[in-house]
Parts: structure tokens; sequence; C-alpha cells
């Protein structure tokens, strides 16, 4: 069974960015929130919503949003595992599934933070192993520092590739209003004169710390075509790990990974319809600016190696002149961070055409999710002719 067009995206709700302990409201109101305006975006009842689903140990559970919603039936509610956003992509197809199978007609996928209430990062307890502890990796930008200076050394990528991700996003963010960045451009020097923060990773290199939430709302296809707005409709989608990748060990692949190893990649062209070259757009889940990159070679965007600078240069990855224009709001670096929310919402965004960049035409928007955490994803939306 296949879910390439079984359901669409209909709705877009979405708070402002707030820094650490200014929210106006607790979690479950940032996250009512943005549910309340998906369902309005979309034309929908807030209370005709049916399903829920979140990651990364959200602590906002479906049950207490739907009861605070005042829906009139819960037929479904889930969440994804893994840290950070590598459950972004899986809480998505986990909705398009219950819509697939009818378990659920409408269906909103989400993700809230009030760092007053839980702390930053409450999905990682109990996420770093003693491996790593024994030896004083105790967050995650070092264990992506170690994977990235992997990639730097031993594959060969050259240092430039993170640093035009970084700028691409800053250079986005100055026409978005909504995001952090916005009025303050970054450029080469000031980049390369930025801190250390775990090597070879600078401050610029890493995503922000944002309180806020984010929602899309789902339907079937056919639901659809009655709702207000452009549907952006699924195309495909993976998720998981294969053999050699996992969060208790260190992965002893060939090359360094994102974590979406080929049979993955493979899947994901082969059940959407699309190839590699039909992408218009991207927006990669970069918690840090190593393991994004990670993911564009993985997925065959961007080739290993020392090409990858090639690829990876500031004009080719802005929606200007760029042949691969990606991370279009700003992305995790520069929009803002609630652990992915933001560029699940560009990806749609890009489709339905009311993005602070637009890509001219775009048919096919994917979105790369949670590199180098635990389990991974890649999902490809696209427009009604992208579906034909």
């Amino acid at each position: 069974m296949s879910i390439r067009g079984a359901a669409a995206v209909v709705g877009v709700g979405q708070t402002p960015y707030y820094k650490r302990n200014t929210a106006p409201r607790s979690t479950r109101g940032l996250v009512a929130e943005a549910v309340i305006q998906a369902a309005q975006d979309a034309g929908i009842d807030p209370r005709d919503i049916d399903g829920f689903a979140s990651w990364g140990d959200d602590p906002t559970e479906g049950t207490h949003i739907a009861t605070a919603l005042g829906v009139r039936e819960l037929r479904w509610s889930s969440l994804a595992w893994g840290g950070g956003g590598g459950g972004q992509v899986p809480s998505i197809l986990q909705a398009v599934a219950a819509i697939a199978t009818g378990m659920a007609d409408c269906v909103v996928v989400y993700r809230g933070m009030n760092q007053a209430e839980e702390g930053r990062l409450p999905y990682a307890k109990g996420h770093f192993d003693t491996q790593y502890s024994a030896h004083g990796i105790l967050t995650p930008v070092q264990t992506c520092a170690l994977r990235t200076q992997r990639m730097l050394e031993i594959d060969k990528v050259p240092p430039s590739a993170l640093e035009a991700l970084a700028l691409a996003g800053y250079h986005h963010a100055q026409n978005n209003p909504r995001a952090v960045a916005y009025g303050q451009p970054l450029d080469a020097e000031a980049y390369r004169a930025s801190r250390l923060i775990s090597e070879p990773l600078r401050l610029n290199d890493c995503s922000r710390e944002n309180d806020g939430a984010g929602a899309i709302l789902l339907v079937s296809a056919d639901r659809a075509k009655d709702t207000r707005g452009k549907p952006a409709y699924v195309l495909g989608g993976v998720q998981g790990f294969v053999a050699g990748w996992g969060e208790l060990t260190e992965n002893h692949n060939p090359y360094t990974s994102n974590g979406l190893l080929p049979p993955m990649v493979e899947r994901l062209w082969r059940e959407s319809g699309v190839g590699v070259e039909d992408v218009d757009v991207t927006q990669v889940y970069e918690n840090f600016t190593g393991p994004a990159v990670a993911a564009l070679i993985d997925v065959g965007l961007v080739p290993p190696g020392p090409a990858a600078g090639e690829v990876m240069t500031l004009e080719n990855l802005t929606v200007e002149k760029g042949r691969l224009p990606m991370n279009t709001a700003g992305g995790n670096l520069a929009d803002g961070f609630v652990h992915g929310i933001g560029v699940v919402l560009e990806a749609v965004r890009q489709i339905r055409g009311d993005s602070p960049n637009p890509v001219a035409d775009a048919k096919v928007s994917l979105l790369l999710g949670g590199p180098m955490a635990p389990q991974v994803g890649a999902m490809l939306f696209g427009s009604a002719d992208a579906l034909a």
C-alpha cells in the first residue's frame, strides 16, 4: 500500500517564537493556539479534529489538547519516539497512516515548548548512554561535532559546505519577519569569527533555543478539495534506521551518514513516484550544520567528498539564483527552533505559495528530519500537478 496521495496538509498554524521564559502561555496553551490557527487556516472547526500526533516527548498529550479544544470525538493520539527532530517525519507519517486506514479523518501534527515548564531537553533523559557520559559527552552538540569532524577529515567534505548552509539560512531569514534572526544578517567573516561551541561546530552552526508552537492539519486528499486554500499533498515518506545505526553505538558505516542510508532513500524515491532531480526546494532539520550536510549527501542532493563544496555554495542554496534552494524561512539556525516544527511548516508553505521566500512554481518540496538522531526521516510534499 502506497501513501502517495493518501492525505494532504490543508492548514498551517504557528505562534511567534519567544526567548526562554518569555512565552505568555503554557506549553499546552501555545500548542492550542497553533492548532486553532491551523484549523482556521483550513476552514475547519477545531472540534472536528479527531487525531493528534507529536514527537520528541512533547509534554502536551493529544488527550489533553483534545479536551482543551472540546473535540467531538478523539480517534487517534500518538507520539513518535526519538531525540530532537528524529520523530518529526514519523509523526507526520503516523497522521497519514491514520487517515489512509480510516482510523481518523482530520489529524493535527504539532510541537510546542515552554522551557519554563519542562526545561530545554526533556527528550534527552536517558538518551545518552554510559558510552557517551563516561567520556564526557553529555549534549547533542558534542555527539554531532564528533560525527561532523569525521565527515570533514575522513570523507573530505570541505568546511565551506557547513558555512554555506548557515549563511543561506540567515540570508533567507532577512525576508521573514517571524524569524528570530530577522534584521540580523550574517556574512562569511562573522561566521568564521564566531566562537567554537564543540569543534568543529561554531556558534552559528548551532540551532537556536526558542519557545513557541506550530501545527499542520491533514485530511484525506478527497476532503482537501473542499477546504480553504491550496493543499500540499503527501507524495511519500520514510522513517527509522538500518543496520549499523542507532543511539547506543556510534555508526561504523564506510562514510559519515545522517542515518538515511541507501535502502531508505531508494524506497523514498521509488514509492513517491518522483526522483531527486524533481525536488524544487528542501527544508533540512539542522540542529547543527554538519548533520544537515550529511543528510543532503544521503538523499543524493549533494555529492559526497570534496565535490560537496562545489554544490554547497551560498549562491546555489538561495532562492534568488540557486539550483538547490533550502531552509527558505531561515531554518532552525535563523528562523527559530522548537524541535523542527518550523521547517515542517516551511516545507508545506512552499507548495502552498505562502513562504516568505517562495520558489517559483514549486511542485515538489522535500523535508529532511532529525539528522543523526536515533531515528531519522524524509518526507515529500507536492502540488496537485506533482500528484497527477
